[in-house]
């Protein structure tokens, strides 16, 4: 994507941000050469320096299909995200603009084929979303977890590349305070911009001395 110096961010804020906005498009290409997506909710996983991705589709789904000929795909999060009014400047000659959290990763992607596999990454995801639910899960009998098991595929996807975007206007100072006012009294995407402003206010994401 593209990424100008002064909104790229680091591999901490993009596994915060993929904490806490899951659902993911996963990126493939199809059979004809063109772009296949799946919208999908994904666990992160840290092992040491690799960031791992883990997900299914429904079986009918062919997306595992792209995955299982070429491995190599994009997924992308998108965080939140909101229209700024040129309204925040102390000047006029201004114009809007949008600000957002974005996350793309490149990715190496593996199969999971076996039951156990499948049934170790579903209760990862269970335990991300609803962890009650896994002793549902579990009082649901061998025989019908191994048709559900049956209907799903599951991948690990590897993260090789990273990029993270936060866009907060960060390159205009004089517009900080103003946006921040603005974002709290806002919707709900708006308040979760302003308290990505204060959580990157003392890192070297975000100007120091704009905020009085």
């Amino acid at each position: 994507m593209y990424l100008p110096p002064q909104f790229k961010s680091d591999r901490t804020q993009a596994a915060a941000l993929i904490t806490a906005h899951p659902f993911a498009s996963l990126i493939s290409v199809d059979e004809a050469g063109v772009p296949y997506v799946t919208h999908l909710p994904l666990h992160l996983e840290e092992r040491g320096d690799p960031l791992v991705l883990l997900g299914h589709v429904a079986k009918p789904n062919p997306h595992w299909r792209y995955l299982q000929a070429r491995p190599q795909a994009v997924v992308t999060f998108l965080g939140p995200h909101a229209y700024l009014s040129p309204k925040v400047y102390p000047d006029l000659a201004r114009v809007p603009t949008w600000n957002y959290l974005a996350v793309h990763c490149t990715v190496q992607a593996t199969l999971i084929e076996d039951p156990a596999g499948k049934d170790a990454l579903l209760k990862k995801l269970i335990g991300d979303h609803e962890p009650s639910y896994a002793d549902q899960w579990r009082g649901l009998g061998a025989e019908y977890q191994h048709k559900m098991l049956a209907g799903i595929v599951a991948f690990e996807l590897q993260v090789t590349d990273l990029q993270c975007k936060v866009k907060l206007n960060q390159h205009r100072p004089e517009a900080q305070t103003g946006m921040r006012a603005v974002y709290e009294a806002g919707t709900e995407n708006e308040r979760a911009l302003a308290q990505w402003m204060t959580r990157l206010k003392s890192s070297a994401d975000f100007p120091q001395g704009t905020e009085k």
